[in-house]
């Protein structure tokens, strides 16, 4: 097929093929336990997490170091104020981390990186982040879904030596999926990589290219046509940003992360070596999602940044504003949002570091710990940043700017609140995350009894299936009847003063209840399981916080016997986990007692106009224009904003 070849028009796809493309990216198979799996399925593995895993001296002691000098940088050389009002880090700031090699904190160091591990990646992160969130994207948009982590997964020898040491050194990059009409429905994406002798030719619009604006490389996902010798499929390239048909057509600008270079890129013919395909045809979207298991773990990391800030904000602050004869703190109404916050950020603290350790041991499968980690820290942070405006009054709707102007000190509460706003969506928004994680959860269920639920499959298939189930639910229902958490003696080795064996207790009980529940609905609902996802987001929800206590006490466990606050840390895991069973309680009640019944039927009423009257007495400022922006393929015609650092 010639490159001139008009580019195909974008698939019309159905929602059951939709989730065929999806379910051939996911990955397949559990060649290692996962603790969260397990959890799910009602088995409370403790001896998978517990002794907590702990980083090799070596990787300790160079992840110190490297930290050291990071927190000099950033307390020296970044202004966040700066990069809050100018929308932009500064060029200098930029060269700066090159020089230091924070652009090379994961590639190894054979390749000219600083071959640090996921744990002290995420503490740079978390620091760097503190000084501007800005920075901390970039970072880690770069290094944890851009050219090296994809490389480092699935790249070959000759690509890792050509691409890994610009990485690390001199170039930024940026991954590219999204597109203006598809966001989490792969299945529907448009851009095209054409066959042309020893090249693809790519063209389509890629949407919200975070770091696309000052990218060297790019990762480009792209649909190849299957045709003979080409199998086909969503595939992976890495792309440079200066070939020629390469347009960044617009930078793009937020409520929050004002500094984040995230662009609208389109490509024109852009000629790309098949020597820079990264792995095989039809393969994209499994290095996409791989990529993304420990890649989310970046998130949470930015999350705990923000939860140890709010805290020593609202410690501050609530000593030294009085109300009423006495620091607002002894306020009960203040004090319970300082102990949840306080208890929070300890909880995802641990979560972030358990899951970044397992990640660097690659002992277990952490696809779903990982994933829960991103979920339940997105949430979590901005709830804390809303209870930090609150406890701060109308100077937490205030700029820093203005407060600075009026004599005060410019705490940026109401930044921090914008700024993570996104993370809720990023990366799989929170809505995603439930299904994807949902999926994973239910995984040993499908394998067994999946034929039997499935309307389209014949009475043979239904009936192997069901002898597949029954054998497996006549081992597995029985288990769920009792365990360990009946025992009053179990976990007794977290008993320190402050007990958290009753934690333990309660998590390994809760998690055959969730179990059970789970089997219910699949019994209930059979092949209608999919559709119910209010009720499959209550479930995961339940799961991240039986997974946030059972870290919590393991860490806080892990700092007693090294004589790191153990005191301190065994109560703060003992609040958390007290805040955490109430949570627990109400999305159990709430998986049979809601209104989801309900608001289908008012969601038709409203999209068919029924409550239309309901709109009248307002103006709408955002005026005309389509809803989607026009991603026909084709040559820019805008001027290229690209901006190289160099």
């Amino acid at each position: 097929m010639s490159a001139s070849t008009t580019p195909s028009s974008r698939p019309a796809v159905t929602e059951r093929e939709a989730r065929e493309v999806a379910e051939a990216a996911r990955e397949q198979h559990w060649r290692k336990p996962s603790f969260a799996k397990e959890l799910f399925l009602g088995r409370f593995r403790l001896d998978l997490i517990h002794p907590h895993p702990l980083p090799d001296e070596e990787l300790a002691q160079r992840g110190e170091e490297f930290l050291a000098k990071l927190r000099d940088f950033v307390e020296t050389k970044v202004d966040g104020g700066l990069i809050e009002r100018e929308a932009r880090i500064p060029d200098e700031v930029i060269d700066g981390l090159k020089e230091l090699g924070a652009f090379g904190m994961k590639i190894d160091t054979k390749y000219g990186g600083l071959g640090l591990g996921q744990v002290y990646y995420n503490k740079a992160l978390s620091l760097a982040g503190s000084a501007s969130p800005a920075i901390g994207v970039l970072l880690s948009a770069h290094q944890s879904i851009g050219v090296p982590q994809p490389l480092k997964l699935f790249g070959t020898q000759e690509q890792r030596e050509r691409f890994l040491p610009r990485c690390a050194r001199t170039d930024i990059s940026a991954f590219l999926l999204t597109e203006p009409d598809v966001g989490s429905d792969p299945a529907r994406l448009a851009t095209t990589a054409i066959p042309d002798g020893d090249d693809y030719v790519l063209d389509g619009v890629k949407l919200w290219t975070t770091n696309g604006v000052v990218a060297d490389l790019l990762v480009v996902m792209a649909r190849v046509p299957k045709s003979e010798g080409h199998r086909g499929g969503i595939t992976a390239f890495v792309v440079e940003t200066n070939s020629p048909g390469v347009t960044v057509e617009n930078r793009n600008a937020f409520m929050g992360l004002r500094g984040i270079e995230n662009g609208v890129t389109r490509f024109h013919q852009v000629r790309v070596p098949a020597a820079n395909r990264v792995g095989e045809e039809g393969q994209g979207l499994k290095i996409a999602l791989t990529t993304l298991n420990t890649g989310r773990l970046s998130l949470p990391a930015s999350c705990v940044a923000a939860g140890k800030w709010c805290l020593k904000i609202a410690r501050e602050w609530s000593a030294a504003r009085e109300q009423w004869g006495k620091p607002v703190a002894h306020h009960e109404a203040v004090g319970s949002k300082i102990s949840f916050i306080a208890a929070t950020t300890f909880a995802l603290e641990a979560v972030t570091d358990l899951a970044s350790q397992m990640a660097d041991e690659d002992r277990n499968d952490i696809r779903i710990e990982g994933a829960l980690a991103k979920l339940y820290a997105s949430e979590m942070a901005w709830t804390m940043a809303d209870e930090l405006v609150q406890i701060r009054g109308g100077r937490g709707f205030e700029t820093a700017d203005s407060l600075r102007a009026r004599g005060e000190r410019g705490v940026p509460a109401e930044q921090l609140l914008r700024d993570l706003r996104i993370n809720r969506i990023f990366e799989g928004s929170t809505e995603i995350m439930h299904l994807l994680i949902a999926r994973e959860a239910v995984d040993a269920h499908l394998s067994v009894a999946g034929d039997l639920i499935d309307p389209e499959k014949s009475l043979g298939d239904k009936a192997r299936a069901g002898a597949n189930a029954g054998v497996f639910y006549a081992k597995w229902l029985p288990k769920l009847v009792a365990g360990p958490g009946q025992l009053p003696a179990s976990y007794g080795e977290f008993k320190h003063g402050v007990d958290l064996s009753g934690h333990l207790r309660y998590v390994e009980r809760t998690a055959r209840k969730l179990a059970r529940s789970t089997f219910y609905a699949m019994s209930r609902w059979q092949g209608r399981m999919e559709t119910k996802q209010g009720f499959l987001g209550r479930i995961v929800d339940i799961g991240a916080e039986l997974f946030a206590m059972s870290a919590s006490c393991v860490r806080a466990e892990l700092l007693r016997s090294q004589g790191d606050h153990g005191r301190e840390a065994y109560q703060l895991a003992d609040v958390f986990c007290r805040q955490a069973r109430i949570r627990v309680e109400e999305l159990f009640t709430r998986l049979w007692t809601n209104t989801d019944d309900l608001d289908r039927k008012v969601v038709k009423g409203v999209l068919s106009g029924t409550y239309e009257w309901l709109e009248q007495g307002i103006v709408d400022p955002s005026g005309d224009g389509p809803w989607i922006a026009d991603a026909t393929p084709g040559p820019s015609q805008r001027e290229n904003v690209h901006r190289p650092i160099r």
